[in-house]
């Protein structure tokens, strides 16, 4: 198979890569089992560029990796095995119904993934409540983003990853990037910042590790795990100790600024040190460089996020815009950058536990009356809002007693990953929809295989909050359906013949009315108005088809609230749910590699990938190694209170002394989600994955 990016000429069809929530324009050509990449050089985000996920995302499209046939565990031999659709259909339909009829509809678990269209990712909520009536829904995403969603919401009154588009970040004055590394995650992004400091603007990383991104900074802090809230708290004291407030937006676009202040001025410069590490004349120079410029952004990604407090840390990072004027003006603001392919739309559309279309509030009897009038159901027969992500994960064998799962690998990707494969295997009934035979997949009693991003026509929504189109370049092998068919097939057999069409864009038609006077309102966008104008930033409400021209800007002249003003968020520095001690006297912080993507259920199937990132591995500063006598490339063991990952030893001066690093994309032996913490923030329900206590000790044979 082709995965070599050309210029070519000839025939191809404009699309979008399958991985994360840039969404990089590209072209495809060719069958199925040879598909060449093409450039895309006219779409603007990524300009042609594309990493090398993107280069080789084809090759999942083989019939030699991915799974073509359903598969039936089979009672004799306790073994998946090929099956018609007919029959593991109706083994999904009386696994569902059985447990229902039994428990109850909350019995009934779904647990979705952040990487499926708008289009399923509607379907699938709408599956959830009106066929199988039951409120224990949510997804992967809630893993992504949730926290920074959260302090939007509070903030701002409206989430969207980045309130203006990436094309903004070059022109602004200073990005503060905190826990992003961008060079590993997102490497078509990082020319961004390139133009950026080549437009004489200013770059300060914040990041316990010296990643590669933090080598293109002006200023790099590198804070102790787990302490990016009282750093962002230092930041603002100062801002104010040095009389660098904006009082004027303030007092015309703001609101709560008196309790912010002073929760900030209990975070005076040399207590801060003490607690992330960062020198004062640090902290001082990253107040100038921020509020010495015209103006300024800051960026946070899942570094600040993925905590027991990632909500407040958040607010923090949000209060200092708001301070310093940095929000609600041009090339200025708070962002989100969103990890997830469509973590962005899958949230907004229904398969998060406590939201209906369109960003509404499940709990809000006014979107409940609207969604349920759309959907052609009494708005009373709704189910209230369920579990967050882990939270349902926990209870599986419980009170959730079966599981449909499409799109996910929990058993590599969730906290405390030994404890939610036992949950998994607990249960009485699981279903999974997937392309490959993820681990998680590999336990189920049911596996369907359905197609993927190049087989199948869908809209992804971007970090930017632009609404893409992904258009179908080739056929899906014989045997393969998608999840719109599953979906449909299943509450076909379960008494709902209507409402679940296999069209795409027919569901996206409803997804628009469904959607409308929202806050995430899609009902301006069409498809050919997405294909016409490389994508529409929502909102975008119908004003006539196409008369909206989309909001690639928000808050330029409101904010979302109800008197149009940004509030203040009043929050004080805790410590992490979990500190180092005697027992484990090392912090570990989770993160990915630039050559496999999330879980590494797709990317570990691409050669290329794979020989470029075989496997998982712990980075160590000399000092720490000296002390265990480790040496480069010698297993290492990192135990916490939950579990254990092993991983060969890299050795780097460019992580601090006291903390470890292992990326999260392998099984078995090296999960090191078998390790981390899911304790979780009292408002996003979002899981501690990126600090714990760990002890690190030399694994020989293990």
């Amino acid at each position: 198979m082709s995965e070599t990016t050309t210029q070519a000429a000839g025939p191809a069809t404009p699309t979008h890569c399958p991985y994360c929530a840039l969404q990089c324009g590209m072209s495809l050509r060719g069958g199925p089992e040879a598909v060449e990449v093409v450039e895309r050089p006219d779409f603007p985000v990524n300009q042609g560029a594309l990493c090398g996920k993107g280069r080789t995302a084809p090759a999942l499209l083989s019939s030699r990796v991915r799974l073509t046939e359903p598969l039936v565990r089979r009672p004799a031999t306790g073994r998946l095995e090929p099956a018609t659709w007919e029959e593991a259909l109706g083994t999904v339909a009386a696994g569902l119904r059985r447990t229902r009829t039994e428990y109850g509809p909350d019995a009934v678990g779904v647990f979705g993934g952040g990487g499926l269209t708008n289009e399923k990712a509607y379907a699938l909520g709408k599956f959830a409540r009106v066929v199988l009536g039951t409120s224990q829904i949510d997804y992967n995403g809630r893993f992504c983003m949730s926290s920074a969603a959260a302090a939007h919401q509070r903030a701002f009154g409206l989430d969207r990853g980045l309130p203006f588009p990436l094309e903004d970040i070059p022109r602004t004055g200073c990005v503060i990037l905190v826990g992003s590394n961008l060079v590993e995650t997102m490497p078509p992004a990082l020319r961004y910042l390139t133009e950026l400091r080549d437009n004489g603007g200013t770059l300060i990383v914040v990041d316990p590790r010296r990643t590669r991104t933090a080598e293109q900074a002006d200023l790099h802090l590198a804070p102790r795990p787990g302490t990016d809230l009282a750093l962002a708290l230092g930041l603002l004291h100062l801002v104010v100790a040095e009389g660098r407030t904006d009082e004027d937006f303030i007092a015309s676009r703001t609101n709560g600024w008196s309790e912010a202040r002073a929760a900030a001025m209990a975070h005076w410069p040399e207590l801060v040190e003490r607690i992330t590490g960062v020198g004062v004349p640090q902290l001082r120079e990253a107040v100038g460089m921020f509020c010495g410029a015209e103006s300024g952004m800051v960026l946070t990604a899942r570094g600040p996020e993925q905590h027991s407090k990632g909500t407040d840390t958040v607010s923090a990072w949000i209060n200092l815009c708001l301070a310093t004027g940095r929000a609600g003006r041009p090339l200025s603001g708070y962002g989100c950058l969103t990890g997830q392919g469509n973590g962005q739309g899958g949230r907004e559309h229904g398969q998060k536990a406590d939201q209906l279309p369109g960003y509404r509030k499940i709990d809000d009897p006014a979107a409940r009356e609207h969604v349920a009038r759309v959907w052609g159901v009494d708005p009373q027969t709704l189910p209230g809002p369920g579990r967050s992500a882990y939270e349902l994960l926990d209870a599986l064998g419980g009170d959730v007693k079966s599981l449909l799962l499409m799109g996910s690998n929990p058993v590599v990707s969730a906290p405390r990953a030994g404890h939610v494969e036992e949950r998994l295997r607990s249960l009485d009934f699981l279903a999974v929809a997937d392309v490959v035979l993820s681990e998680t997949a590999a336990l189920a009693d049911v596996v369907l295989p359905v197609t993927q991003w190049a087989e199948e026509t869908g809209t992804t929504t971007s970090l930017e909050g632009r609404v893409l189109l992904r258009r179908q370049a080739v056929a899906a092998p014989p045997g393969v359906r998608s999840d719109l068919e599953v979906l449909g097939g299943l509450a076909a057999l379960l008494g709902h013949e209507k409402g679940f069409p296999a069209d795409p864009e027919e569901v996206f038609e409803e997804l628009r009315r469904a959607s409308a006077g929202g806050p995430a309102d899609y009902s301006g966008i069409t498809y050919r108005r997405i294909a016409q104008e490389d994508g529409v930033f929502w909102p975008c409400p119908e004003e006539g088809i196409g008369d909206h021209p989309g909001t690639p800007r928000l808050f330029l002249e409101q904010f979302a609230t109800p008197d149009g003003r940004a509030r203040f968020v009043a929050v004080a520095h805790r410590a992490a749910a979990e500190e180092a001690d005697e027992a484990y006297p090392v912090l570990l912080t989770t993160g990915r590699v630039v050559s496999q993507y999330q879980s590494g259920a797709q990317t570990r199937r691409v050669d290329e990938l794979n020989a470029a990132a075989p496997g998982p591995f712990v980075e160590l500063h000399p000092l720490l190694a000296e002390r265990l006598g480790a040496v480069e490339g010698e297993p290492l063991a990192v135990v916490s209170r939950r579990g254990r990952a092993v991983g060969p030893a890299r050795i780097s001066a460019g992580i601090r002394p006291d903390t470890v690093f292992m990326p999260f994309h392998w099984p078995g032996e090296g999960r090191v989600n078998s390790v981390t913490n899911p304790a979780l923030d009292p408002t996003s329900r979002m899981p501690e994955f990126k600090v714990c206590a760990v002890r690190v000790e030399r694994a020989h044979g293990a």
